[in-house]
């Protein structure tokens, strides 16, 4: 029999609820541990892992399973779309609204009953885009 989680907000879960929203972007776990070691020293990696999954469960966080190399966590809750850079993994917020209408639109086209849907563009970072331009490599890239 598998013991249920505690879903109660303990002191380390609001610590890495404060620090994911303190980011500001979308970070990895290894981003949000080494940023709540500077508060809780005594943490261990698998603590925050477990917590952010808590966290998920509880819709307080966003679990971010996009085509990156990494799983990313996200303080905003609410359905967006993001953006990726194919180059260094950066995930932000993409600037456009929710389309509801999308999910109707393919409840109408096919048998399945659509629950949600996600949405990822793909594209460089400014970071990435100007040390592309800088090196006269943003051809291979684009490739």
């Amino acid at each position: 029999m598998s013991k249920k989680p505690n879903l109660r907000m303990t002191r380390q879960r609001k610590v890495i609820l404060e620090e994911i929203q303190t980011l500001r972007y979308h970070p990895s776990a290894d981003e949000i541990y080494e940023a709540v070691r500077k508060k809780l020293p005594r943490i261990s990696l698998g603590t925050v892992y477990r917590n952010l999954e808590i966290l998920s469960e509880l819709g307080r966080v966003q679990k971010l399973e996009l085509g990156g190399r990494l799983k990313r966590f996200d303080w905003d809750v609410r359905k967006h779309y993001h953006i990726r850079c194919i180059n260094c993994d950066r995930v932000d917020n993409a600037p456009m609204s929710f389309m509801k209408n999308m999910e109707n639109s393919f409840t109408e086209a096919t048998d399945y009953k659509i629950m949600d849907h996600q949405l990822e563009f793909l594209g460089l970072c400014p970071e990435c885009m100007n040390k592309a331009i800088e090196r006269n490599t943003l051809d291979n890239i684009a490739r």
